[in-house]
């Protein structure tokens, strides 16, 4: 059983697969570095001083001046400035991501188109093979 499980996770896909979890963790960690320490400071900033993690909604009625201060009372809280933050992120990522794909898919070669095998027959349009100088299906004689 041992031996089987290592055959199951040394395969390439399964590496490949370890792989691209830590990287695309890590890529995600960065990403959201990014919209949180970069981009949303000047998007706050031009929407008058705004904090976008910091918005929230007490669902209790009471008013707290941030978010920490409802969490540290235990208040009950809609955080649509982090749900804001998390939209950017996956936008961010999924078109990093988009970006990345379309490169792959440009420096793959294109499949070859395959040499068709067979003909269609002028009379019947029944398909038949390249080299056949009768139709199978009508018997008529066709040209090379």
């Amino acid at each position: 059983m041992f031996k089987e499980f290592k055959e199951l996770v040394m395969r390439g896909n399964v590496v490949d697969l370890a792989v691209a979890v830590v990287i695309g963790a890590a890529f995600g960690r960065i990403i959201a570095s990014f919209v949180e320490d970069i981009l949303m400071p000047p998007i706050g900033l031009a929407l008058g001083n705004v904090d976008f993690s910091d918005l929230f909604l007490s669902l209790s009625g009471q008013d707290y001046p941030s978010l920490a201060a409802a969490k540290a009372a235990g208040a009950a809280t809609l955080n649509y400035g982090l749900f804001f933050n998390h939209i950017i992120n996956f936008l961010i990522i999924a078109f990093a991501i988009f970006l990345l794909i379309r490169q792959i898919n440009r420096l793959q070669k294109p499949a070859a188109a395959a040499a068709p095998s067979t003909r269609g027959c002028p009379y019947c349009l029944s398909a038949i093979p390249l080299k056949a100088t009768r139709c199978a299906h009508c018997t008529a004689e066709l040209k090379s």
